[in-house]
């Protein structure tokens, strides 16, 4: 087994994150400091944009912790390739977060937005269209005392987000804090108003979009919310057309077989197994208003399970979704089943991005970092979209997307040698990888060309 000296040199100057220089050219492409710096002057000190950038970084880099600042305070590139003035302590930013929480939260959703316009970044549709997807998901934050930590329907304490999820990319369209006890349904129609204007803007107009939600998004309030919405559009000749899942509640599963027996909807698919699909017109009611909605509903009789068994009483399972769609029944469905790929999204955000437990005690401090947690997915994921699913991307497996994980791998933690010379910044990658060399430069001209005025 060889034995390896170990040195330390004093000269060279390494890096293993070399792909935070296009996250620093990400943030140059939105604009960060013309979003920031003019809503949130300050008199002397750390320009709010620099602390902006700086918690980007960390958080491109799968860090969220405020003391995941320290190791970088005196390394150059991390300086150079965010374009900061100086890098900020961890209780510098903590303090800063916590004072301009509240206005700094309104200013950077606007953050992604000019990213994925200013960089045309690929929204492509699903079946003819753009699909946005609108979810929540539990973040475990138990054994805290954080703000608003509560029970959550999974069984554990933490906190309850919601998010928006843009076509097959998933670009996030939003992603804002949430009591744990907080119902998914709960002020969703104040999330509509923020994430629709959003989606208008990415969208051409002649896309056709398709909002899709699961049982905790159906009320009436949300019904009528997106029936509302879905008129404004049509009004300025585009399509909004949704799908969300019924929760049945207390629903009577019997009398479901018998009204589905009486329409003749009932179709055998095994011994033992007959499915009925009924396509009704429900009026609902909210707020002295009445619409009529249509509500498609699959119900599934098994008197045999599926390993020959007789059952003493029937099985009988309902399901259901409020649409706006005029396509076939079954193609409805197919729409909806789709909906399940959204899941890895919230996970790369727990998970990848290291934003499970937050950092603060304060509600609005984790909500801003929440926020700038969704610049930083937008940001990976536009990497991973034009730099690991083309033709120029190393050799791998072909996908839609690669996910953050990958990202993180393939780009952000490639290692190169930093030298600053002649007024030069350089990345020295060594040889044996030109192949990552050609994705890092094609990235780089993209975004430079979106950067510029």
């Amino acid at each position: 087994m060889p034995r390896f000296e170990v040195r330390q040199s004093a000269k060279l100057n390494l890096t293993s994150y070399s792909g935070l220089a296009l996250i620093g050219q990400c943030c140059e492409a939105a604009q960060v400091e013309a979003v920031i710096d003019p809503r949130l002057p300050v008199s002397q000190g750390m320009k709010t944009s620099d602390l902006v950038k700086a918690m980007t970084g960390l958080l491109s880099l799968g860090k969220s912790d405020f003391e995941a600042i320290e190791p970088f305070r005196q390394d150059r590139f991390f300086k150079e390739a965010l374009g900061l003035s100086k890098v900020p302590s961890s209780a510098w930013m903590r303090q800063r977060l916590d004072a301009k929480a509240g206005e700094l939260r309104e200013r950077t959703d606007e953050l992604s937005v000019r990213l994925l316009e200013r960089t045309k970044a690929p929204i492509t549709p699903h079946k003819g269209f753009v699909r946005f997807e609108i979810d929540t998901f539990v973040m475990d934050n138990s054994d805290t005392k954080k703000e608003d930590v509560g029970h959550t329907y999974q069984g554990v304490d933490g906190y309850c987000p919601i998010a928006g999820y843009l076509g097959n990319e998933g670009w996030n369209m939003g992603l804002e804090l949430r009591a744990g006890n907080w119902h998914s349904a709960l002020e969703t129609e104040y999330f509509y108003e923020r994430a629709f204007p959003r989606v208008k803007r990415l969208v051409r107009a002649d896309q056709p979009v398709l909002m899709v939600e699961d049982s905790g998004f159906d009320s009436a309030r949300l019904l009528f919310a997106k029936a509302e919405e879905r008129d404004a559009w049509a009004r300025d000749g585009r399509v909004l057309e949704f799908v969300t899942k019924w929760n049945p509640r207390k629903q009577d599963r019997t009398a479901w077989v018998k009204r589905a027996e009486e329409a003749n909807a009932f179709e055998v698919t095994r011994p033992g197994k007959r499915v009925g699909l009924l396509d009704l017109q429900v009026e609902r009611a909210w707020q002295k208003q009445k619409r009529t909605f249509r509500l498609i509903v699959r119900v599934t009789e098994r008197t045999i399970d599926k390993k020959g068994q007789h059952l003493l009483v029937p099985d009988i399972e309902i399901e259901g979704w409020w649409t706006s769609l005029t396509l076939p029944a079954v193609e409805v469905i197919e729409h909806y089943r789709y909906h399940g790929t959204h899941e890895q999204f919230h996970a790369e955000i727990k998970s990848d991005l290291d934003l499970e437990r937050l950092p603060s005690g304060k509600f609005d401090t984790n909500d801003v970092i929440l926020h700038l947690g969704a610049f930083a997915y937008n940001c990976l994921r536009l990497l991973g979209q034009l730099g690991l699913t083309g033709e120029i991307a190393p050799i791998r497996h072909p996908a839609k997307r690669r996910r953050l994980k990958t990202v993180l791998q393939e780009i952000m933690y490639r290692a190169a040698k930093f030298v600053a010379h002649a007024r030069k910044l350089i990345l020295d990658f060594g040889r044996g990888f030109a192949g990552h060399v050609q994705v890092f430069v094609a990235l780089q001209q993209r975004l430079l060309r979106a950067a510029s005025p």
